[in-house]
């Protein structure tokens, strides 16, 4: 395989992986590595730190990782897309649904492939549940349902929780009910005196009828990322942590308690966890977007999808502001 020299832009904590995963995935070269702020984890490993786009666009690279803070992505995804390079870009795809259709259209009519880094699609446990979902092994599909809760990551400055963290929970539920969002309404707080909101509960509707449920905060004390998918024949539970899946089927004993076989509902059944083949996403998602990259293949997060879920998380803010769905 021919390799494909790749820039780096933002050493920061997801450049440090971004640069790993680069360096270990057949068929990509870290080229080169830029950052005005310097390098803080030590990512060059004797390489010379560019000082900006420009300075890594001239470097000759095919393809480029933007890991910038979100405030930055358009400038710096407008300038790589403008120079014929291919670039995976951190979500959110921008700060802004405005500045993400500028991308969209840059990219677009530039004819290079541009991705937004939804990392959350290559969770072993979620690419596992989409299979089954489309396969009928749930039936029709009730509800999706998602907790991502966990402490206040001190990297995240320039955006609140609803699009740093819960366009993770808004990509994946479109992707796994393979539908797009029609309707939301989302209460938010801020509780940690920044500037931003730091936690919201979201519920919505899918253009499929699928109803949603979203609960993200940077307020709790434990981390958990848990999508639990209810349909007529059980529900699904995705541990994403430990990229764990399991079923818990709908029961078909017969009961003879009558105050319980009066209950028109469902019971316990059988619950089967299912053993997965772990690889990291990090690593599968560039492996995708190389894979796009060569003509092979096309299993990336669009931009235009990666547009689409910042156009909802937007709707959530507009709704909390509102008091009404949007």
């Amino acid at each position: 395989m021919a390799e494909l020299r790749v820039g780096l832009i933002g050493l920061g904590m997801m450049g440090r992986h971004h640069a790993r995963v680069i360096r270990e995935v057949d068929g990509l070269m870290l080229a080169a590595v830029a950052d005005a702020a310097g390098d803080p984890h030590g990512i060059a490993d004797g390489m010379p730190v560019l000082g900006g786009v420009r300075e890594l666009i001239d470097e000759g690279i095919d393809m480029a990782v933007c890991a910038v803070p979100t405030g930055m992505h358009e400038e710096v995804g407008l300038a790589l897309a403008e120079a014929g390079v291919h670039t995976l870009i951190e979500k959110p795809i921008a700060h802004s649904v405005e500045a993400g259709t500028r991308l969209v259209e840059a990219f677009a009519v530039n004819g290079v492939v541009g991705a937004v880094g939804h990392i959350e699609r290559y969770n072993p446990a979620l690419q596992s549940l989409r299979e089954r979902m489309a396969a009928g092994e749930l039936g029709e599909i009730y509800q999706i349902a998602t907790r991502r809760q966990g402490p206040f990551p001190a990297r995240i400055a320039d955006v609140g929780v609803v699009k740093d963290l819960a366009t993770h929970d808004i990509d994946l539920t479109a992707w796994l009910a393979q539908s797009e969002y029609a309707r939301v309404s989302a209460q938010v707080t801020t509780r940690s005196g920044r500037p931003h909101e730091d936690m919201v509960a979201a519920t919505g509707r899918l253009a499929n009828g699928i109803i949603t449920n979203h609960l993200v905060n940077w307020l709790s004390p434990m981390k958990e990322r848990v999508t639990v998918v209810t349909g007529e024949k059980g529900a699904f539970v995705a541990d994403t942590l430990a990229a764990d899946l399991t079923f818990y089927a709908n029961g078909v004993i017969t009961t003879e308690w009558d105050s319980v076989a009066n209950f028109r509902g469902v019971s316990e059944g059988n619950v089967t966890r299912f053993a997965l083949q772990k690889r990291e996403p990090l690593r599968v998602e560039h492996e995708r977007f190389r894979d796009a990259v060569l003509g092979s293949a096309n299993d990336v997060v669009t931009m235009q999808e990666g547009l689409n879920t910042l156009r909802t998380a937007e709707q959530l803010l507009s709704s909390s502001t509102a008091g009404a769905a949007v």
